[in-house]
């Protein structure tokens, strides 16, 4: 049974955190004379909402949940570091991850002296549940950190296992979705109301294109929305990102349209990679990139470099492999030219 008094770090359950006259006041002021900022109206002399509660409003609109079980931060990476400090001890206790996976996990908690717990993804890059059960009963973690789409191999987990591990575990099931949009599998956050220890991360730096603003979600209870609000700065997203993602949130027609023809291209380019000899295979992907395996990826890699294109050796993970992201029409066509002129190379010699 979870009970978020149970493991949340215990000097933070009667945090009091900073409060501003922005937090204490609603309604419509004339004149603002409480932040010690700069009278002359630039746009940027006021500080942002704190709590961004238009942005918030809008969100949870799109995404079909209450405004207050939304955390927004600068970027998944900002919810990721909070959940780990406001619930591991340092030196003490741990998360677990299921590698290849993201590395902020992994950094987060090292920068915290969290210990990690690694239960390697299948060969098929699905979970084993039956694994990570096995592994929390002998170690106990507090957080367990899954990536839906996972990067780097765009493979999906099953809704009945996220169901299954939050049933079995007393402590956290963050369920990192940053690519969720690319996917035809539905949210996890549909299961909110149901499992009260999951934590559901989303991003708009991938699909809806807005990496530079650094704005992303976590979805949970609103116990858990409640302490990441009260931990985290009291201004942590800056008032042009709130602007600009309020504006290009309001045309998500346009955004969906984007979303289907990387989706398209996305089997492009697996079409065309598939044809090529030094491929040995591209891995199926609901994200915005393809894992690939080369007979040689090194030398792929930094033939690519040589020309101008920047791909992800994961070899170190994932033995002879890239992760390209899948890119325009124009610079995919460029990849596939350069990759048949290195073919062409290697069988000359």
């Amino acid at each position: 049974m979870f009970d978020l008094n149970k493991i949340i770090q215990p000097h933070l359950a009667d945090l009091k955190s900073y409060s501003s006259a922005r937090n204490e006041f609603s309604g419509d002021a004339k004149i603002w004379l409480d932040a010690n900022e700069s009278p002359f109206a630039n746009g940027v002399n006021r500080y942002p909402d704190p709590l961004q509660m238009e942005l918030r409003d809008l969100v949870a609109s799109q995404r079909n949940v209450d405004p207050k079980q939304i955390f927004i931060g600068n970027g998944s990476d900002e919810a990721i570091d909070l959940l780990i400090r406001c619930f591991c001890r340092p030196g003490k206790d741990s998360i677990l991850i299921c590698p290849p996976t993201y590395g902020m996990y992994s950094v987060s908690a090292n920068i915290n002296n969290i210990l990690i717990i690694k239960v390697p993804l299948r060969a098929d890059f699905k979970i084993d549940v039956d694994s990570i059960l096995n592994a929390v009963n002998r170690n106990s973690p507090k957080i367990i950190f899954l990536c839906s789409p996972n990067n780097p191999t765009g493979s999906s987990i099953d809704t009945n296992d996220i169901i299954e591990m939050c049933e079995n575990f007393s402590g956290l099931v963050v369920m990192d979705e940053a690519y969720i949009d690319y996917s035809n599998r539905e949210s996890a956050t549909h299961l909110l109301s149901q499992l009260p220890n999951l934590v559901v991360l989303q991003t708009l730096s991938k699909a809806y294109g807005m990496a530079g603003l650094r704005i992303g979600f976590a979805f949970a209870n609103t116990q858990i929305t409640a302490l990441l609000n009260r931990v985290k700065p009291p201004y942590n997203i800056n008032i042009l990102s709130q602007q600009k993602a309020l504006d290009l949130l309001s045309n998500l027609a346009q955004i969906k349209d984007q979303i289907e023809q990387v989706k398209q291209l996305r089997e492009d380019l697996m079409a065309e990679l598939s044809v090529l000899n030094a491929v040995q295979r591209v891995f199926p992907s609901d994200a915005n990139f393809l894992l690939i395996a080369f007979q040689n990826a090194d030398l792929v890699y930094r033939y690519l470099l040589e020309r101008g294109i920047v791909a992800r050796n994961r070899s170190g993970e994932i033995s002879n492999c890239l992760r390209i992201t899948i890119g325009t029409p124009a610079e995919q066509t460029t990849l596939i030219k350069v990759l048949q002129k290195l073919e062409s190379q290697i069988k000359k010699t």
